[in-house]
């Protein structure tokens, strides 16, 4: 399948894997990558830019295909170097960078000075055609049924992908609710060229993750994720457990005088609580609506090859078949 993304980033399907915090690391951004997608590194969870030029060589030991590093644009006092983290992605060769958080605006100088494409993650339509304005190739659309931070405007992919496709003229994926081959054709439908997973790159076997998170992936539903943050204006979709419970109670005790500090304990240093030791009651991890469509823990290629073979049996057979005036059952193989 060939589309803007696919040519774009030279890759063989329209897949991206987003970055994920202690789960983007080089053995599953080199699967990704191996299986026709884009693999993506996660930046800031290699604690330094040494750390992160290390994290990109093991990768290029494991795959000779494009992958790319996400770097997360946090609003924080004491910023990471991001000029240095720059720097290890350029001297790394890596060609494509997904950006999120806030505007890479006074990045991409350096990001373009080392031929490398920009791909945005956005929330809203305003925020995408920002990053059309200043210079990015593509943009990530991320709508409200995302796991980690949908924005606030609460805008679901339905509504949020043909508004981008009606206003942008760069290509962009559809993020946030994509999950198999229907994720796909109906993100391709509404004007996207590929679409980017997160969560569901999570249950796959060579994502180095404690299995614990996995299986909790495997019973989830899609009504088993929370917002929680939202008088913040910092809102993240998690997963539901003990921790995130009590963020949610101290939430309704503070109301209106919510601070960050009073919920310090249920967000700060979750990630590898959960990721490494399994502890999944341990507080707030991102994760999306999406595990509701998880049904097993397959390889990534399989997942990837199940995928883009179910989406043209979508797209020949039932869609053609609407035209042809013989409606064909939905041939997406579901996993019990």
């Amino acid at each position: 399948m060939k589309t803007a993304i696919t040519e774009m980033f030279g890759i063989e399907h329209p897949i991206i894997q987003g970055g994920m915090h202690y789960v983007g690391f080089a053995e599953l951004a080199a699967a990704v990558s191996n299986a026709g997608g884009l693999g993506v590194i996660t930046g800031l969870t290699q604690r330094t830019p040494d750390l992160l030029a290390k994290e990109i060589a093991r990768c290029r030991d494991m795959t000779d295909r494009p992958f790319g590093v996400n770097l997360t644009f946090l609003p924080t006092f004491t910023a990471p170097p991001y000029p240095e983290y720059i720097a290890a992605i350029r001297e790394g060769g890596v060609k494509v960078v997904e950006t999120a958080g806030r505007s890479p605006e006074q990045y991409m100088p350096a990001l373009k000075a080392g031929g490398i494409k920009v791909i945005h993650k956005c929330t809203s339509v305003r925020h995408s055609l920002k990053a059309e304005a200043i210079g990015c190739d593509a943009v990530s659309v991320d709508g409200f049924e995302c796991g980690g931070h949908p924005g606030e405007d609460d805008m679901p992919n339905m509504i949020l992908l043909p508004r981008a496709a009606e206003e942008l003229k760069i290509p962009f994926v559809a993020s946030g609710g994509m999950a198999d081959a229907r994720s796909l054709v109906a993100a391709l439908a509404m004007g996207a060229a590929g679409m980017n997973m997160g969560t569901r790159f999570i249950a796959t076997k060579e994502a180095p993750v404690h299995e614990n998170v996995k299986n909790a992936l495997l019973k989830a539903t899609e009504l088993d994720t929370r917002l929680v943050m939202r008088g913040l204006r910092n809102t993240e979709r998690v997963l539901n457990n003990k921790g995130v419970e009590q963020l949610l109670e101290i939430e309704r005790e503070k109301g209106r005088a919510l601070k960050i500090d009073d919920i310090h304990d249920q967000v700060a240093g979750v990630y590898p609580k959960v990721m490494i030791d399994g502890d999944m009651d341990a507080g707030a991890w991102s994760c999306g609506m999406v595990a509701g469509l998880i049904h097993d823990i397959p390889t990534v290629k399989e997942l990837i090859d199940r995928i883009m073979a179910d989406a043209e049996r979508i797209i020949r057979q039932r869609l053609t078949g609407f035209l042809d005036g013989v409606e064909h059952r939905p041939t997406v193989r579901v996993i019990a």
